[in-house]
């Protein structure tokens, strides 16, 4: 698969979960040094919010976007991944306020596992996943130009349908 950012493209490696697949399981460490899995964020609609650098604009938009929408909807799980580490994380956290699931891949585990590795840049491809309660990826979006915000509405929308089943 191919995304660009800033208009020169880039290979994202491996193959990426769609729509009706069980999303790949992971573990990573979140800002407190808990381990955070798949499984333990199931049992309700799951976003997972991938960002290729949490110090850049687009980054920091998506992320405050969401965790916005994670205070206000506590029936929905949500996680910020990246492959920053968790220092840059904690610090950015910090400074703007943000008190959600913030996960860190500095070892590109979860990236590689969704195919979302970037080799040549070393960073993630910007995406959105959203999971049913048993894991199922309903809805996915995989970002096109790197310096493009994603669609955040339509993804709000499948995991508040989530909600009605």
């Amino acid at each position: 698969m191919e995304v660009t950012l800033k208009g020169s493209p880039l290979t994202v490696e491996g193959k990426q979960p769609t729509v009706g697949m069980m999303a790949p399981i992971f573990t990573l460490k979140n800002l407190q040094d808990k381990s955070v899995s798949l499984e333990s964020l199931l049992g309700q609609p799951v976003i997972l919010s991938v960002v290729p650098d949490i110090d850049t604009r687009i980054c920091q938009l998506q992320t405050k976007r969401f965790n916005q929408e994670a205070g206000a909807m506590h029936d929905i799980s949500f996680a910020t991944i990246s492959n920053n580490t968790k220092e840059q994380q904690a610090n950015w956290c910090a400074a703007e306020g943000v008190d959600m699931e913030m996960l860190h891949d500095p070892d590109n585990q979860f990236g590689k596992a969704y195919g979302l590795y970037i080799p040549e840049a070393n960073i993630l491809a910007r995406a959105i996943f959203v999971l049913n309660k048993t894991g199922e990826v309903v809805y996915e979006e995989i970002v096109s130009e790197i310096a493009q915000e994603p669609d955040y509405n339509q993804a709000l929308t499948v995991a508040k349908e989530l909600l009605l089943d």
